[in-house]
Formats: C-alpha cells, sequence, structure tokens
C-alpha cells in the first residue's frame, strides 16, 4: 500500500505565489511518474503538470509559464510551484503517482492524495 499526502494549500490573492507538496510513501520500488490534477466546482478533473522519472515535464496549456513541478526521487516527493496566481487556478489540487511497487515493470498501480484546496480571490 502507498499512501500521498499533499501540503501547502490555502487562500491566496491573485498575482501570488504558493508551492503544493506531495509526499509518498509505503511499498515503493520507484516511481514511474508523478503528476498534479486540479478539480474547480462543477468542473470535471483535469491535469494540470507530469513528470516522468528521466524530468521530462508536461504542463495543461492554462499553466504554462506559470506553473513549475519537480521532484526529489530521495525523498519520494514532488512540488508544485505555483506563480503568477489567478482565480481561475482556484480547485481542489491532487497529487498522483504511478507507482512500481515490485521488480517486475507491470507492477504498477496509481495512487492519489486527498486533494489540497487552493482558493485565489481578492
Amino acid at each position: 500500500q502507498v499512501h500521498l499526502v499533499e501540503f501547502g494549500g490555502g487562500f491566496y490573492q491573485p498575482g501570488g505565489s504558493l508551492r503544493l507538496s506531495c509526499a509518498a510513501s509505503g511499498s515503493i520500488f520507484t516511481i514511474v511518474s508523478m503528476a498534479w490534477y486540479r478539480q474547480a466546482a462543477g468542473k470535471e478533473r483535469e491535469l494540470v503538470a507530469t513528470i516522468i522519472s528521466g524530468g521530462s515535464t508536461n504542463y495543461a496549456d492554462s499553466v504554462k509559464g506559470r506553473f513549475t513541478i519537480s521532484r526529489d526521487n530521495a525523498k519520494n516527493a514532488w512540488y508544485l510551484q505555483m506563480n503568477s496566481l489567478k482565480p481561475e487556478d482556484t480547485a481542489v489540487y491532487y497529487c498522483s503517482a504511478d507507482v512500481q511497487f515490485g521488480v517486475r515493470s507491470y507492477q504498477r498501480q496509481v495512487y492519489w492524495g486527498q486533494g489540497t484546496q487552493v482558493t485565489v480571490s481578492s
């Protein structure tokens, strides 16, 4: 079993910055990829950013140039630096990880954090 815990949500003003953190613990052989998703009220969950083991990243168009995803493999942790916040960034943010829990490459499962609320408002 693998547990993901998120940190860093809260209330922020437009133009501000924050950093979300996610830490994974449990039966982890390696984390293949890490991601951040968000879900605004009344909307579907959407992918915000991903980072794979090699370090390649991918971002939603709505956050490109403002958000940066990074990872610390030694700590099984990853982060989302959010700059130039906009009211439309308001959502519950979820971290997610594609975890390989055994030596076989097919021994993988996706896990989710509990979510953390980010509210951007003046």
